[in-house]
């Protein structure tokens, strides 16, 4: 009987034990079945099927426990308690920015936008921004476009309310600044569509050499190189150091002729006169094909138009300069500037051809022309050259002749004078001898005075005083002397003569 008992009771026993069992597997598995693992990476979204009651109307996630996608997300870990008939538990991958992009975020619930705005305020702190709850709630978070967007990393938010598309950043380069137009802000009534920064417009302040990550729908740069451009207007479009090439220029002369013409156009556009570029013209492109390309063929037809063909060949530095002038007031009213004009080739041999052979032709017969005028006027020069040597030799000559009559004269005043002198000298020595003869000859006697001035004619000439002839009488030795004095006289006379 005590077996028989103890058997019922141990049997009794065993079988709640594995009742006890049976309902702790229910429980563990009924436990294991609402818990939700959620990766490093992932992020759980919560749909609550029933229990919570109805969103209001306009709504789509749920703050405060409604039915439907809650605002509040799972984040990486174990979670316990959702049970598979309340609620949908569904994994998603983290929102990843790469770098160079940015991330554009627009939520699909919150309140309405004011009027006559397109994107939601920015937010101070973007963090408060992707909590869900609080975008939702406190923070009354405005449904659409946000004006706050997401940097490079990885973000772990709602994907049912926010939507998030990346997109490159505004990166400015250097040499380059960037023309913002503004979406939102405050509306401004301005002349040249140009508006302070933060206001709604184009801003008059580019912004500089960097990356900024802006709305690039709400802020629309426009990037302006700022460095130097030249332009080519010219066939030769592989020629190295031009920058860019265009078809070549035609004009047509006031003379009926059509020909190319090289030119080459340098502009810039200053950081400052940017954002004016931007509002009146466009960007870069825009600046070529739209402003400058039009009004270099504007300016340059118009000049060939007044003159002829051969003269804008000729005048090429003048129509440089006429075009540099016209093209600069032109493209200063949009904020560019320009730097250079330069007119390179004029015409080809198929145009001007004929033309420029002959002006060749013209300029030779001309260069000859010169030529020969100068070797006329050259010969000129030598025939009066020659012409007034003549007559400085002739003249020398007539001073040489005139200053020879003058010596002879001189010469002839001297010989007569001299002539002159020695007749007075011989009178007065002949009068001085006639005076002492007399006085001698009235002492001594006239033949003794006469044989002493023979014997002093002796002496003084060395005549021998032997007689070469025979003489008589007193009278006789006279005459004897006498001749043979003279003899001797005219021997040595003889003598110097033949010598």
């Amino acid at each position: 009987m005590e077996y028989i008992v103890e058997s019922v009771i141990g049997g009794k026993f065993r079988r709640a034990a594995i009742l006890v069992v049976f309902v702790i597997i229910l429980l563990l598995a009924a436990i294991l079945i609402t818990v939700t693992n959620i990766g490093g990476n992932e992020v759980g979204i919560v749909e609550k099927k029933f229990g919570g009651g109805s969103l209001a109307q306009g709504r789509i996630i749920s703050v405060k426990g409604e039915n439907g996608i809650q605002a509040q997300v799972l984040a990486p870990g174990w979670h316990f308690f959702y049970w598979p008939w309340q609620y949908t538990i569904t994994k998603i991958q983290v929102v990843e920015i790469k770098d160079g992009k940015v991330g554009l975020v627009q939520a699909a619930d919150g309140r309405s936008l004011p009027v006559d705005t397109i994107y939601a305020p920015e937010w101070d702190q973007p963090d408060k921004m992707l909590n869900a709850e609080y975008f939702l709630g406190e923070g009354m978070g405005y449904k659409g476009p946000q004006l706050t967007v997401l940097k490079p990393g990885k973000y772990r938010l709602n994907p049912r309310l926010f939507t998030v598309t990346d997109a490159p950043v505004t990166n400015v380069r250097v040499g380059t600044v960037a023309v913002i137009k503004s979406n939102v802000g405050e509306q401004t009534q301005t002349k040249d569509r140009l508006v302070e920064v933060g206001q709604r417009g184009i801003w008059k302040k580019p912004l500089g050499e960097g990356q900024y990550y802006l709305h690039t729908t709400a802020y629309e740069a426009t990037i302006i190189d700022t460095r130097q451009a030249t332009i080519s207007y010219t066939p030769e479009k592989d020629k190295p150091g031009v920058a860019e090439a265009i078809s070549p220029m035609t004009v047509r002369s006031i003379d009926g002729f059509t020909f190319p013409v090289d030119i080459r156009v340098t502009y810039q556009i200053d950081r400052d006169n940017a954002p004016l570029v931007v509002a009146t013209v466009g960007d870069d492109a825009m600046v070529l094909a739209k402003l400058v390309t039009p009004s270099v063929r504007a300016i340059f037809r118009n000049n060939a138009e007044k003159v002829k063909a051969l003269d804008y060949v000729q005048q090429r530095s003048q129509q440089e300069q006429q075009s540099n002038t016209l093209l600069k007031e032109e493209l200063n009213k949009y904020g560019v500037t320009l730097l250079a004009v330069r007119i390179g080739d004029v015409g080809n041999e198929l145009t001007l051809g004929t033309l420029l052979k002959t002006q060749t032709d013209r300029e030779i017969a001309l260069q000859e022309q010169k030529t020969f005028e100068e070797q006329q006027r050259a010969a000129e020069k030598q025939k009066a050259l020659t012409k007034t040597t003549q007559e400085a030799e002739e003249e020398k000559r007539l001073a040489t002749a005139a200053y020879g009559v003058k010596v002879a004269e001189e010469e002839k005043r001297k010989v007569i004078i001299e002539a002159q002198a020695e007749a007075e000298k011989t009178k007065l020595i002949a009068d001085a001898k006639s005076q002492a003869y007399k006085l001698l000859s009235d002492s001594i006697g006239q033949n003794n005075t006469a044989l002493i001035e023979i014997m002093k004619l002796v002496a003084e000439n060395n005549i021998k005083v032997t007689p070469e002839v025979m003489v008589s009488g007193s009278s006789g030795i006279n005459d004897a002397l006498m001749g043979t004095m003279l003899k001797g006289m005219l021997d040595k006379e003889a003598a110097v003569i033949k010598k």
